[in-house]
């Protein structure tokens, strides 16, 4: 789940784009999180650092152990308690209405059932709460698309699963979520690789 943000896809663009490129995004996106804050494929703990005074508290999901136990080293070194939480994102070990923050980035993509896991991302969000995400996933021109299509049965085995063509919007919405704050483009980089999608989601009434 979180092997191609913590490892891969970082990997790729530093040898193809410029180093840290992906640390604005990391940066906007977690700034936002407050309250019981949910991370999803925390992996080694990558973001701890970026958490602000606003989180009341943080819980890690993580379905690698080896990471959990980098995770919880980098709580450790960042100063930043933390509770790890071992299971799938299509399934979150967690009671309805827990969190007020879901935190997804760069994790979309190589979640086997991405729509399950985002049901279960607003199963456990209260009505108030957020999803904050950023992700890469289908480009809109018509071009590029199809070299994602091409490309993707090849990347999916080098890239730890990941897809990169899901409709990362579509998904959202079709999960039961409103889209709040969307912002799209490409960054640095092969255009099939590149196209990110990034912003805030709220449940949507039922």
């Amino acid at each position: 789940m979180s092997l191609y943000s913590d490892y891969i896809l970082p990997h790729f663009i530093n040898l193809s784009m410029r180093k840290g490129d992906l640390t604005p995004y990391r940066e906007r996106v977690i700034s936002r999180a407050a309250g019981r804050v949910l991370e999803i494929g925390i992996g080694s703990g990558h973001n701890l650092q970026l958490y602000g005074k606003s989180v009341e508290e943080l819980l890690g999901l993580e379905p690698s152990p080896q990471l959990m136990s980098m995770a919880q080293r980098e709580s450790v070194r960042c100063r930043r308690t933390l509770t790890l939480i071992a299971g799938s994102a299509e399934a979150i070990p967690m009671e309805d209405h827990f969190v007020d923050t879901v935190v997804t980035t760069w994790t979309l993509c190589s979640i086997p059932r991405a729509g399950d896991a985002l049901t279960e991302m607003r199963r456990v969000l209260r009505p108030s709460g957020q999803l904050l995400f950023v992700e890469h996933g289908l480009a809109p021109e018509a071009t590029v698309q199809r070299w994602q299509e091409r490309l993707t049965p090849m990347w999916k085995r080098i890239g730890g699963g990941c897809h990169l063509n899901r409709p990362i919007r579509t998904l959202i919405e079709s999960a039961g979520f409103r889209i709040a704050d969307l912002k799209t483009g490409y960054m640095r980089g092969p255009r099939p690789l590149t196209y990110m999608y990034e912003g805030l989601a709220t449940p949507a009434p039922i």
